[in-house]
């Protein structure tokens, strides 16, 4: 069975329609990259999918469970994980009281009673040392007392990534992961999401501008333009089927092919 799927997933605004009746499936163990020009309707997809937008027409399924009616809280409780939807940062706290917070709220779960807020964390040395290995995969042990606001933008999105994967989602939603990062902190990111391309039981989608990102970590690649899903393939294919190169990845793109 198809871990996530949209049906017909339509969304109007007024007499817009920004996503117009897009029907696909996402495979565990494949990390599916969604390219298309600005105003494709790219964002706005993984918005109906993540619950911050609610569709016009069409379903949301996660292991043929409807989500169509979840708010976005309720997906995330799912197993739909969006990096910048979930991981709203305390920046008041330090990195490790961020960190600590989200792997405690995942191992308390939305029902259970057992930890809360102010419990003393020096009794619980799992969730410590879950908070520690994800500080050090991140590589930003060195700045875990360090407040969230005062952190670069760069640093900001490690940590966002950190808290994505403390909440351990069947599904990662990374848009754009990179942007805002210079050169020396982007890999840090890209690394990040090979090593969770390696676990064959998650499924993966990535919106990204970056060609060269997408022909990198990309096991697939769908098309959106306007609204609808246009191409849809492997990566070699669709990068130099003709329609795409024209119309949806622009002159950009046919300079990186020359």
């Amino acid at each position: 069975m198809s871990q996530l799927a949209t049906h017909d997933l339509t969304v109007r605004f007024g007499g817009h329609v920004a996503v117009n009746g897009v029907t696909c499936a996402f495979e565990p163990g494949t990390l599916t990259a969604i390219v298309g020009p600005n105003g494709a309707g790219k964002t706005t997809y993984f918005n109906l999918i993540s619950g911050q937008l609610k569709a016009s027409s069409g379903t949301v399924t996660l292991g043929g469970r409807d989500l169509s009616g979840a708010s976005a809280s309720e997906r995330t409780r799912a197993g739909l994980g969006r990096a910048f939807q979930l991981t709203n940062l305390f920046p008041r706290l330090t990195v490790l009281e961020n960190v600590r917070l989200a792997v405690q709220a995942t191992r308390e779960g939305p029902h259970r009673r057992g930890l809360n807020l102010w419990s003393v964390w020096s009794n619980h040395g799992d969730l410590l040392a879950r908070a520690d290995a994800l500080l050090a995969e991140i590589a930003l042990k060195d700045k875990e007392d360090e407040l969230v606001a005062n952190l670069p933008h760069g640093d900001q999105r490690k940590l966002e990534v950190a808290l994505l994967m403390a909440m351990e989602p069947q599904v990662y939603m990374f848009d754009e992961p990179t942007a805002g990062m210079n050169h020396a902190e982007a890999p840090v990111i890209l690394d990040l999401i090979r090593r969770l391309k390696a676990d064959r039981t998650k499924t993966i989608l990535l919106v990204e501008h970056k060609m060269d990102v997408v022909r990198e970590l990309a096991d697939r690649i769908i098309v959106l333009h306007n609204g609808s899903l246009v191409a849809d393939g492997e990566p070699a294919e669709v990068i130099a089927s003709p329609v795409v190169q024209e119309a949806y990845l622009g002159v950009s793109a046919q300079k990186e092919a020359a």
